[in-house]
């Protein structure tokens, strides 16, 4: 199954999910492109928020409330998943796609769920090869090594790895291995409801990057790379960069 956590409260963008996009709001975008997928047994929104719910409702989807005090996603989508399990699903693998990627598309929810099929992964995620140096400098863009069998080794927002013979990053990325991480994931069940209640860990506190708890903890997150990229909303402006790009691709 696939779990969309959609919060009403954030501090940059209050009732984001319910914003209008191109006719429709933010969520439904995320709903409709997960729900393209051809290896789910169902897609759910797990919220905080009564008009949220009944948003998605209305267009003809499902959702679950959760509590309003969680520290993360990933909290949100565990709750939300004993509620599910309640009414009848035993999922073996849990998609977790944020409820501010609205250029999510069904070919990378499969991509994640192939990735599964190694009994090795307790978690998957994709990644982008990144070609231009100013994405490779931005702390904003998280980079992502993996191993030869596509394994993670490391998650960072500084431009890893670092190339000593080229002074560290070369002039131009499409010569160099740097990787986008596209934050959306994949987790055994099993993993997803002890992941959750684990402390945020030392590096994940540094970086601000919560996979690190899971590398930390010795869970294997394995790598799919895709060719798509997306674009999250966490401001207006974002908002708008999106329905440019949009109008753009149609």
């Amino acid at each position: 199954i696939a779990v969309i956590p959609a919060r009403y409260s954030s501090t940059r963008f209050p009732g984001k999910p319910l914003q209008p996009l191109n006719g429709k709001p933010l969520i439904q975008h995320v709903y409709e492109g997960v729900s393209g997928s051809r290896l789910l047994a169902g897609v759910f929104v797990a919220t905080d928020h009564p008009a949220i719910y009944e948003t998605v409702k209305e267009f003809g989807g499902k959702a679950v409330m959760t509590a309003e005090d969680h520290q993360s996603g990933t909290d949100r989508v565990a709750e939300a998943v004993t509620k599910i399990m309640a009414m009848g699903y035993d999922p073996e693998v849990i998609v977790n796609v944020q409820g501010d990627e609205p250029m999510i598309r069904p070919s990378m929810v499969d991509g994640l769920v192939g990735l599964m099929e190694d009994s090795r992964a307790a978690m998957g995620t994709l990644a982008k090869r990144i070609e231009e140096r100013a994405e490779i400098m931005d702390p904003n863009v998280v980079k992502v090594v993996f191993n030869a069998e596509g394994f993670a080794l490391y998650f960072s927002r500084a431009p890893i790895p670092y190339h000593r013979d080229r002074e560290g990053v070369p002039q131009d990325g499409r010569d160099a291995l740097f990787f986008k991480h596209i934050g959306i994931y994949a987790f055994r069940k099993e993993v997803l409801m002890g992941y959750s209640g684990l402390p945020p860990s030392r590096l994940e506190e540094i970086e601000k990057l919560e996979q690190l708890r899971a590398l930390e903890a010795g869970l294997r997150i394995k790598v799919e790379l895709t060719e798509f990229d997306t674009l999250g909303v966490d401001t207006p402006g974002d908002l708008k960069r999106v329905e440019e790009w949009l109008s753009l691709s149609s």
